[in-house]
């Protein structure tokens, strides 16, 4: 049973509010099952591959199609700050006027504009993720919070976490590691399965790619494993980047630390982000980067499953 309007007051924690860009329903790579991913905006890092652009930001943003545009003209009668005007049959946005009010994509019926970002409440979100409880039941899947940094939140995912536990949904964090431990400690209760980020065991490395150290997020992980968390890493590698043997031997080295069954997803680089980039007004910045081949990825495989890993591809 949801937390629908007459029992919102029986779900400790259903009215605290977030801040989210998007809820996918039939998730299948974001823990086991069929799972309803939960993406919130806000992330402390940087990092350079980024597949959610949309997600760095705490904020509300702008996303712009040129292409959808239909030259209609009612972007520019709305908007407060003169964001918008045309000549020669084009659409001249100037995101420096922009102060995201939404005025535009409201009356945006081709959806050239529309705003990524948006305020709910832990009950608007479980409306969505009890849908789908018929097929958790019978895949084994359930709620994923992932981002950004949910943790970047920590009031609302915590109450997500709890409200979902409390309808006996399995729960999973996709988390960056970057966070006071502190957050981590009010969550573990509430938390069957974490996939933990690793980008980078090099702590230079990390800074230079990510913008910011890596120290916290593996004295985190280390907590984690000692306090008896279920945790799977999650491993994007970039070729040229962090695809070298020294990057996955120092990633060996880490796990067989650990002492610990963990799972190692290997997430090969791709450039499906690239629109996203592209409707926030910002460069991609990896254009030149390859895409590996199924026979990189999986020497990559075998180099860490010879070093004792249990690797797979995410």
């Amino acid at each position: 049973m949801g937390c629908d309007e007459m029992e919102v007051n029986r779900c400790e924690g259903a009215l605290v509010m977030g801040c989210i860009f998007d809820i996918k329903r039939f998730a299948i790579h974001d823990g086991p099952g069929i799972r309803t991913t939960v993406f919130l905006k806000g992330c402390p890092l940087q990092c350079l591959w980024c597949h959610n652009p949309e997600s760095i930001s705490p904020h509300r943003e702008m996303l712009f199609t040129p292409e959808r545009c239909i030259i209609c003209g009612a972007c520019e009668n709305v908007c407060p700050t003169g964001a918008h005007r045309f000549e020669d049959n084009q659409h001249i946005y100037e995101r420096e006027r922009c102060v995201v009010c939404g005025r535009c994509a409201d009356v945006c019926h081709a959806r050239a504009l529309e705003i990524v970002g948006r305020n709910v409440t832990v009950a608007d979100v479980m409306s969505e993720v009890e849908q789908d409880i018929p097929f958790y039941e019978t895949s084994d899947g359930g709620l994923t919070i992932s981002g950004g940094e949910p943790l970047m939140q920590l009031k609302f995912t915590e109450a997500l976490l709890r409200v979902a536990k409390q309808r006996g949904l399995h729960t999973c964090l996709d988390t960056s590691g970057y966070a006071d431990w502190n957050a981590f400690e009010r969550i573990l209760p509430l938390v069957d399965l974490f996939l933990y980020d690793i980008k980078f065991i090099n702590d230079d490395q990390h800074r230079k790619w990510t913008g910011v150290s890596n120290a916290r997020i593996l004295q985190n992980l280390r907590q984690l494993v000692n306090a008896g968390a279920n945790v799977t890493l999650r491993c994007p590698i970039i070729p040229t980047i962090n695809d070298s043997n020294e990057h996955f031997r120092d990633l060996a080295e880490l796990i067989n630390e650990l002492n610990a069954p963990l799972k190692c997803e290997l997430l090969p680089y791709h450039r499906m982000a690239v629109p996203k980039y592209k409707r926030l007004g910002r460069e991609y910045p990896l254009a030149d980067i390859e895409i590996p081949s199924n026979e990189i990825v999986h020497g990559w495989l075998e180099q860490l499953r010879a070093m004792g890993v249990d690797a797979v591809v995410g």
